[in-house]
C-alpha cells in the first residue's frame, strides 16, 4: 500500500541529489520529471573529491545523518557487488605540526562515537595501509579509518539514473535552467529558459551552488558559504595507495582507472575568477599541487595531469546541510549541502519521504531551512 499524498515531482538539478531522490520517488509510485541545465552531473557533482566519511568532530546530529548515509552505500555495494567505482578502503587524515593540530583530540571524539579509528606514529602507517611517504605524516601520528571510503559520483549517477529510466522516469536535459512556478501560494511546477512548463504537485530544488539563490527568489533565505573549488585529475599511473589521504597541503584519492583526483584549499584559492564567471586556474598552482601529492605519496611518482575542473562548491554558511520543504512556498523543497557524496543516497531517500508523504523525518529536524530566518 502506498503512503504517498502527491502524484508528480518535478526535481531541478540532476546531480546526486537530485538523480537520488528521483530514484526513490519513482519507488514509490510517484512520477518524475528531472530537468537539468546540459548533461547530468555538469555541477558539483561532476568534480568532487567523492570521500565517504563522518571523521573529526561534527554535530550528533550530522554524524548520524553521515552514518546513515555511509550505510546505504554498503547496502548498495552489497546489492550490485564489486565495482571499481566504489571502494572501502579506509581515509588516513593528519594535521600541521603547529598549534592546529588536532589529531589527538579527534581520535578521542572518534573513539567516544564508536567510529572506527587507528591513532597511528608514522612507523605504523604502511601496516595498515600501503602507497604513503610516512616521513610525510607532520605531527608525528595520524588517524586510519578502516571504514571509511570513495565513490565516483558520475559512475554512481549513471547507475542511478538508468534506474530513473526503467521506472518511467523523465529526464530534460535541453529546455536550460528551470525556476519554480508558484500557483495559489504553492509550487506547482518549473519553467524552463526555453519556455516549457513542467507542472507538478511538488518540486525539489537540487542545484548546487545555485540553491541559496534560488531560494530567495522564493522568498526563503539560506546564508550561503560557497567557495570555489578545484579538484585536479592525474594520468593513470600503477601506485599502490587504497585508501583517501586527507592532509594539511592536498587530499588524494584514487580514480576507478588507475589515476588520482587531487584538491587542496589554498590552491582553491589561487583560482582567479573573471567577471564573466570563467575560472582561470594558474599553471603555478596545478604543478604545485601535483608536487604536494608526490610528497604524500610512497616513491615520490612523477603526477601529470589529465584534466582539471574548477567550480562552485555548494556549502551552507554554517557548514551544516540545509534540507526540507522551503517555510515560504508549501511543496517547494530543498536539498544543498557540502558533503554530498557521504550524503547522497540518505538525502534522496529521506527527501522523497517528506516529498510523497508529507511528514516531516526526524533524522532531518536540525537542517531544515527555517533555522535561518528564525
Amino acid at each position: 500500500m502506498s503512503d504517498k499524498t502527491i502524484s508528480s515531482a518535478v526535481i531541478i538539478g540532476a546531480g546526486i541529489f537530485g538523480v537520488s531522490t528521483a530514484v526513490q520517488l519513482l519507488r514509490r509510485g510517484v512520477s518524475v520529471t528531472l530537468v537539468n541545465d546540459g548533461p547530468v552531473a555538469n555541477g558539483a557533482s561532476g568534480r568532487s573529491l567523492s570521500w565517504l566519511n563522518s571523521a573529526r568532530m561534527r554535530s550528533n546530529p550530522y554524524h548520524l545523518l553521515r552514518m546513515a548515509g555511509i550505510d546505504r552505500y554498503r547496502t548498495l555495494a552489497s546489492r550490485i557487488g564489486p565495482v571499481d567505482w566504489l571502494r572501502f578502503d579506509g581515509g588516513l587524515t593528519w594535521d600541521a605540526d603547529d598549534a592546529t593540530n588536532e589529531i589527538a583530540a579527534a581520535y578521542a571524539h572518534e573513539v567516544s562515537l564508536a567510529y572506527d579509528a587507528q591513532h597511528l606514529t608514522p612507523g605504523d602507517v604502511d601496516k595498515w595501509t600501503p602507497g604513503v611517504d610516512a616521513t610525510a605524516i607532520t605531527g608525528n601520528s595520524a588517524i586510519f579509518n578502516p571504514g571509511e571510503g570513495w565513490v565516483d559520483l558520475p559512475s554512481l549517477i549513471d547507475l542511478l539514473l538508468a534506474d530513473v529510466t526503467a521506472l518511467g522516469g523523465t529526464l530534460v536535459t535541453t529546455e536550460g535552467s528551470a525556476s519554480v512556478i508558484v500557483e495559489n501560494d504553492r509550487a506547482a511546477g518549473v519553467q524552463t529558459t526555453a519556455g516549457v512548463r513542467h507542472m507538478a504537485d511538488a518540486v525539489l530544488i537540487a542545484t548546487g551552488p545555485a540553491v541559496p539563490a534560488m531560494a530567495a527568489e522564493l522568498g526563503a533565505t539560506i546564508l550561503d558559504g560557497t567557495p570555489v573549488a578545484l579538484l585536479l585529475t592525474t594520468k593513470p599511473i600503477d601506485h599502490p595507495l587504497k585508501a583517501v589521504l586527507n592532509t594539511p597541503r592536498v587530499a588524494v584519492r584514487p580514480t576507478p582507472d588507475g589515476a588520482f583526483v587531487i584538491d587542496a584549499d589554498w590552491a582553491a584559492d589561487e583560482v582567479v575568477t573573471h567577471a564573466d564567471g570563467a575560472y582561470e586556474v594558474k599553471d603555478t598552482t596545478v604543478s604545485g599541487l601535483l608536487a604536494e601529492a608526490s610528497k604524500v605519496l610512497s616513491g615520490h611518482p612523477k603526477l601529470e595531469l589529465a584534466s582539471y575542473a574548477a567550480g562552485r562548491k555548494p556549502i551552507p554558511a554554517d557548514g551544516d546541510p540545509v534540507l526540507g520543504a522551503l517555510p515560504t512556498v508549501p511543496g517547494c523543497h530543498v536539498a544543498f549541502s557540502h558533503s554530498g557524496a557521504t550524503l547522497g543516497l540518505i538525502v534522496g531517500e529521506l527527501t522523497a519521504y517528506e516529498m510523497a508523504t508529507g511528514q516531516r523525518h526526524p533524522l532531518l529536524e536540525t537542517f531544515r531551512p527555517e533555522r535561518f530566518s528564525a
